[in-house]
C-alpha cells in the first residue's frame, strides 16, 4: 500500500467494543472510513488501515469519557491524539447531516469535521501522576455518594422506628447508639432494625475507605507541590479533581477562557438596545461544583471571598447574584494559582503540565462553540477556518 503524504484527519465515534472512523482531508474530502471491533484483532486492523496517511492526527469524541480507552491505546502507541467535546460534535451534525439522522457513521463525520475546523482542540497526553489522581478522586467520589445514598435510607428506617426520627447530621456511632434503645416486638420491626443495623455496618466501612482514600490523595496532592492547598475551602480531593480536569492550564489563553469553561462566566444575550447577560449552565459542572464548595466554606468564614459577598450585597445584588460574582472571581483566583504553579515548576507543572504555546481551548466549553469568554461584556471572539494543525 503506498504511503499518502497529505495530512489527515481521522474522526472516531467511540464505543466500548466497537469504534467506527472517518478518514478526512484539509479540503473536508472524505478518503476512507470503517467500523473496527476494540479486541486486540480488530485495533491492529485499525491501524493496518490508516497506515497509508503518515502525517495523520486522530479526532476521538469524548476522550474523558467513553472514548477515554481507544484514545489512551493510540497515544501509548505514539499516536496523535485530540479531544472532540461531544457537546462541540453534536453541534456539528446538526448542520452536516440534516434531518435529525444520528448512526454511528454520521457521528464520526462529524467529529472529523470538528477536528478539521477547530483550532485549539485539546491534544490527549498520557501522565502516569494525574491517571492515579483521576482514579483516586473518582473513588473518592463515589464512595461519598454511597455514603449519602445509604444515610439516606437509614434516616427512612429509623424514622419508622423512633418517633420523630434521627438528626440529620448523624454519624453511624450515633445510629448505632439509637439502635440499641430499639426493642421492636413485631416480625416488621425487628426486620426494620436488622437491615438499619447492616447499614450501619455498611457507614462504618465506608467511613474508614473515605479515610484512607483521602489520606490518600492528600500525599499525592502535596507531592505536586500545587498552592491549591493553601486556597480557603479547597481540600486534596478538590484540589485533584482541578489538577485532573484543568489538566494543561496553557490551553486556556486567559482567566475569561478558563471562566467560561468553569461555567463561572455570565452569557451575553443581548438584543438591540437591550444588554444584559445569563447564567451559564454549561462548562465542566464537577470544577463548577468544587467552586460551589469553596465559595460556601468561604462564606461560613471571616474570609476575603466573604468580604467580597458582603460588597456585592451592599451594592444591591441578590444572594444569588452575588453568589455568581463570587464564584467567577474564585475561578481567576484558581487560575492564578494554576499559573503560578507552571511557572514555579518552569519545565513542568502541577501534575506534570507542559508549558505550550499554542490556541487552546477546552473540553465541553469550547470558545467559539457559543458562550461568551469575556468576564461581562463583548461576543466572543471568531477565529478564521485554520489549516489542520500540528498537536505538540
Amino acid at each position: 500500500m503506498s504511503e499518502v503524504e497529505q495530512r489527515v484527519v481521522i474522526g472516531m465515534d467511540p464505543h466500548k467494543r466497537s469504534v467506527t472512523i472517518e478518514v478526512m482531508t484539509a479540503d473536508e474530502a472524505v478518503v476512507g472510513g470503517e467500523r473496527f471491533a476494540t479486541d486486540t484483532t480488530g485495533y491492529r486492523s485499525m491501524l493496518a488501515a490508516v497506515s497509508q496517511w503518515k502525517d495523520r492526527v486522530w479526532a476521538i469524541e469524548g476522550c474523558n469519557g467513553i472514548g477515554r480507552h481507544i484514545a489512551m491505546r493510540l497515544v501509548a502507541d505514539g499516536e496523535e491524539v485530540i479531544d472532540v467535546p461531544p457537546k462541540l460534535s453534536a453541534r456539528t451534525r446538526v448542520f452536516a447531516t440534516g434531518q435529525g439522522r444520528k448512526t454511528d457513521a454520521t457521528d464520526a463525520h462529524s467529529v472529523a469535521l470538528v477536528g478539521t475546523r477547530m483550532s485549539g482542540l485539546r491534544p490527549v497526553v498520557r501522565n502516569e501522576e494525574l491517571e492515579v489522581l483521576r482514579l483516586l478522586v473518582d473513588r473518592r467520589r463515589s464512595l461519598g455518594e454511597e455514603h449519602t445514598r445509604k444515610i439516606s435510607q437509614l434516616h427512612a428506617l429509623l424514622l419508622e422506628l423512633i418517633p420523630g426520627g434521627a438528626k440529620k447530621d448523624l454519624s453511624a456511632a450515633q445510629a448505632r447508639r439509637l439502635l440499641t434503645g430499639v426493642r421492636p416486638r413485631d416480625i416488621v420491626g425487628k426486620t426494620r432494625k436488622r437491615v438499619a443495623a447492616e447499614l450501619v455496618t455498611d457507614l462504618e466501612r465506608i467511613y474508614q475507605r473515605k479515610k484512607a482514600a483521602d489520606k490518600e490523595l492528600a500525599e499525592l496532592v502535596q507531592a505536586t507541590r500545587t498552592g491549591l492547598l493553601d486556597l480557603h475551602g479547597i481540600g486534596p480531593a478538590g484540589a485533584a479533581r482541578l489538577l485532573v480536569e484543568v489538566g494543561d492550564v496553557t490551553r486556556f489563553p486567559d482567566r475569561n477562557h478558563f471562566a467560561s469553561w468553569t461555567g463561572t462566566a455570565p452569557i451575553d444575550a443581548s438584543s438591540g438596545d437591550n444588554v444584559r447577560h445569563r447564567l451559564s449552565r454549561g462548562g465542566n459542572r464537577q470544577i463548577n461544583r468544587a467552586l460551589h464548595i469553596m465559595a460556601t466554606v468561604q462564606l461560613r468564614n471571616p474570609t476575603e471571598g466573604r468580604a467580597y459577598y458582603d460588597r456585592k450585597k451592599a451594592a444591591g445584588k441578590t444572594s444569588g447574584e452575588a453568589m455568581r460574582c463570587l464564584k467567577r472571581r474564585l475561578s481567576d483566583t484558581i487560575y492564578r494559582t494554576l499559573i503560578a504553579d507552571l511557572a514555579a515548576h518552569t519545565a513542568t507543572g502541577p501534575g506534570g503540565q507542559q508549558g505550550r504555546d499554542s490556541d487552546s481551548s477546552a473540553t465541553g466549553l469550547h470558545p467559539n462553540a457559543g458562550s461568551s469568554d469575556k468576564p461581562l461584556h463583548g461576543p466572543a471572539t471568531q477565529h478564521p477556518k485554520p489549516a489542520l494543525p500540528k498537536v505538540s
